[in-house]
């Protein structure tokens, strides 16, 4: 299975895009993955000529409480991946990547960062599970959950493609999204720098003490 990459026009002469089929079942069947892949460059960080804004996002955090995704990060540098837990390979490394790379930062610019994990997967993403499967990557790290619609028209702002989970052929349930990681600045509070899904932990280290400060990496 092929999927076709989709992105916004600002950023079709930017950078790569990439949607990721990921699926899992309940007979013990090692998960189906299938990545669609454009290259059109060999940097981790593409800066963007025109930013996004922040999406309008109102979800629900790992605690079922209400999260403004505006008004709880304004002011703060913030990194956002659309992804979710059953996913077998690029959500968890994505993550995990953005984990460790953040433990090497100083505690106060640890303290000033937050990554956000929004769900592509609501139905079976609850508070909880979100909660545990964070805990096992960065308890820090802000999972949210809510309406699908919502959160795929959130993530349309961002030039990002999310489809609704579905059942293939074999029963396997499958999850269609964008794997870009979008950084959005403390001095604007636009996302201006975007990461496909081959940046490593050494291009987020090298890069995450820029991006606290706004700064293009």
């Amino acid at each position: 299975m092929r999927k076709k990459t989709f992105a916004a026009a600002a950023l079709l002469a930017a950078a790569s895009f990439t949607l990721t089929a990921c699926g899992s079942g309940d007979d013990g069947d090692q998960p189906v993955s299938v990545v669609s892949e454009e290259t059109a460059s060999q940097q981790a960080a593409t800066v963007l000529d025109k930013p996004f804004e922040k999406p309008d996002l109102v979800l629900t955090d790992t605690r079922g409480k209400k999260y403004d995704l505006r008004a709880e990060t304004a002011g703060k540098p913030t990194l956002i991946y659309f992804g979710y837990t059953h996913c077998p390979d690029v959500c968890p490394l994505t993550m995990n990547n953005l984990a460790v790379a953040k433990k090497q930062l100083s505690a106060a610019d640890q303290d000033k960062l937050r990554i956000v994990f929004v769900t592509t997967d609501p139905d079976r993403d609850t508070p909880s599970a979100l909660g545990t499967w964070l805990k096992g990557i960065d308890s820090d790290i802000v999972g949210l959950t809510g309406d699908f619609d919502t959160i795929q028209a959130g993530a349309r702002t961002l030039g990002i493609t999310i489809e609704a989970p579905h059942k293939d052929k074999n029963g396997k349930i499958v999850s269609t999204h964008g794997t870009q990681v979008v950084a959005f600045s403390p001095k604007t509070d636009a996302g201006y720098v975007l990461y496909g899904e081959d940046a490593t932990v050494d291009d987020y280290t090298k890069d995450l003490p820029k991006l606290i400060k706004g700064q293009n990496p």
